[in-house]
């Protein structure tokens, strides 16, 4: 995924100011040492002298100017680590300062990315993820399949939880492992607690640690956002935050129903959906809602895009969060 130019001028700003810190602190180093050690200052101004003057004989055709300077350079060099020594300073307490020595705080190593450049795209996106807080355990390789009894069937197909369960966590992983290359949405739904917002956050994870962009968003904080956009046009962040939900790589829209629901929601919901639909941009939305109240809420058009071109996941079972307090009270 490319960067847009502000993410990336944000980062090289971040660089920069890197840069100018660390020189102040070799700076300071520097002075530091020359108050304490004259005889260093000395020995630094006898190599700039010797530079000018081995200089001035290369340019008057002397061979043997340029190993004489690197011999005498050699010995003052080792004199000036010698006296940092002496003086109780690590031997390279002068050199330059960097945060990552790879890339020498430049974020690239030639033409290549340097891994702290990478790491920062990642930390940027995370911060403009609307994300507060990911959990701890929001990973996939925490999720626990036996919440998913083989026991508990589905009214509507028979299946058990466990195997629709199962299928689920199959579709989940080819979303990661092929995004960016196809073109897909997830609509999870089911009762409350059963593990659709923590599905969501798995996958949130593993998209942005791939430096793709994600936008997540409560139903409510969503449509409160357009409509700010919509009746307040000099609020600029809620603007550049519209736009972002348009343009970012992947849309996470948590608790579809919770907002409540008129008749600018049900159009703003069509146009946020069928917006990024057109523009190949991935969508995951989880509700508790069942698909028919989907369609008495949000219109016909809404639901015919949603079934159309969504991974349909209903996710059954008890409520997670209570089986897992019950559990802990158990274990104490």
């Amino acid at each position: 995924m490319a960067l847009k130019n502000s993410q990336y001028y944000a980062i090289m700003r971040n660089y920069e100011q890197v840069r100018l810190k660390n020189h102040d602190i070799q700076t300071a180093r520097y002075q530091e040492v020359c108050d304490r050690l004259p005889e260093y200052k000395s020995l630094d101004e006898s190599i700039s002298i010797l530079s000018v003057q081995y200089g001035k004989k290369l340019l008057n055709g002397d061979e043997h100017a340029l190993s004489s300077l690197k011999e005498e350079l050699d010995i003052l060099r080792s004199s000036k680590k010698s006296l940092l020594i002496s003086a109780g300073y690590p031997g390279d307490y002068l050199e330059p300062v960097y945060d990552c020595t790879d890339c020498k705080d430049t974020g690239y190593i030639g033409n290549e990315k340097c891994h702290c450049f990478k790491q920062a795209i990642i930390q940027l996106l995370y911060s403009q993820s609307n994300i507060k807080e990911f959990p701890t355990d929001a990973d996939f390789k925490h999720f626990e399949l036996d919440f998913y009894p083989p026991t508990l069937y589905d009214k509507t197909t028979g299946r058990s939880a466990r195997a629709m369960m199962e299928d689920t966590l199959k579709v989940c992983h080819r979303f990661v492992d092929t995004f960016g290359k196809e073109h897909q949405n997830l609509f999870f739904y089911g009762s409350v607690g059963v593990g659709k917002t923590f599905l969501s956050t798995c996958i949130a994870r593993e998209i942005m640690n791939r430096e793709f962009s994600v936008v997540y968003f409560s139903a409510p904080q969503l449509f409160n956002t357009l409509a700010q956009t919509k009746f307040d046009r000099n609020d600029a962040d809620a603007r550049n935050m519209a736009e972002y939900i348009y343009d970012c790589d992947l849309l996470i829209i948590d608790d579809l129903g919770s907002e409540y629901t008129n008749a600018f929601i049900t159009a703003q919901f069509f146009t946020c959906i069928n917006e990024r639909l057109i523009h190949r941009k991935s969508t995951i939305i989880s509700t508790n809602l069942s698909l028919e109240s989907i369609a008495d809420l949000y219109t016909e058009r809404s639901f015919s895009r949603i079934t159309s071109s969504y991974a349909l996941l209903k996710i059954i079972g008890d409520d997670i969060r209570i089986k897992k307090k019950l559990t802990h009270r158990e274990e104490h």
